[in-house]
């Protein structure tokens, strides 16, 4: 690894004076040109000198949005600056996905392993989307998850012999269209007394015979079953 400049964005002393550690025994390339507790600092200093690498808290003065707004500007100022997000926001998934929107090249959790010559030296050598083990449990926990649910999702349509226009229209229910909404719709080639005979036609494919069943209860069984993908749950485009 060649040598390289690097600032540090952290407000807690104590994990700082770590930091410094981890860098000075683990990675002597690195030439730390300055530390910032917060964002007026972090912006002095990266004006009066550009380093390679922007080591980045998330949880800075008690904020979070802060460190993801830094993130963002100064990708947009400098580009060519790597920014490696290293945080103790273990369980904010949210500000995860926030900050790779703002650009970053990888996030690090303060947890297990901690920070690692072989993160630092997979960013400045220019991979992108660098974790380590702690959030990548969790990326593979979520993949997992939503592959298993795709494929639930699958076999019921299979199981229940659901086609495009049954899960269309499923869809349009759950949304809160009503029929007549529904027949509006491109594609949609059904009047209002198709669509009722198609959702009894449903009714019979999803629930026992006789049950009396309404139009939210045939949404909530879809849904039960798979069939209607609650994170996917939108409007054609009309």
């Amino acid at each position: 690894m060649n040598p390289f400049k690097l600032i540090i964005v952290e407000d807690v002393p104590l994990e700082l004076k770590g930091t410094e550690g981890i860098i000075r025994n683990d990675i002597p390339e690195a030439e730390i040109i300055g530390t910032a507790a917060g964002e007026a600092a972090y912006w002095r200093l990266i004006k009066q000198q550009q380093p390679h690498l922007v080591l980045l808290d998330l949880g800075l003065g008690g904020s979070t949005t802060v460190g993801v707004e830094i993130c963002r500007q100064t990708k947009e100022l400098y580009p060519q600056v790597k920014i490696l997000i290293f945080t103790g926001e273990i369980l904010n998934e949210k500000l995860w996905v926030d900050v790779l929107d703002a650009g970053a090249d990888g996030i690090i959790l303060k947890s297990g392993e901690l920070l690692t010559r072989h993160d630092v030296q997979s960013v400045m050598e220019g991979k992108q989307l660098v974790f380590n083990q702690p959030i990548l449990e969790r990326i593979v926990e979520r993949f997992k998850r939503a592959v298993s649910s795709q494929l639930a999702r699958q076999e019921a349509l299979i199981n229940y012999e659901i086609d495009e226009y049954d899960e269309r229209f499923l869809r349009h229910l759950a949304l809160g269209y009503t029929k007549e909404q529904i027949t509006t719709l491109r594609g949609m080639p059904f009047g209002v007394k198709s669509l009722e005979k198609r959702q009894n036609e449903l009714v019979r494919k999803l629930f026992r015979e006789g049950e009396s069943v309404n139009a939210t209860r045939l949404v909530v069984r879809a849904i039960q079953l798979r069939i209607l993908d609650t994170d996917n749950l939108e409007p054609d485009v009309e």
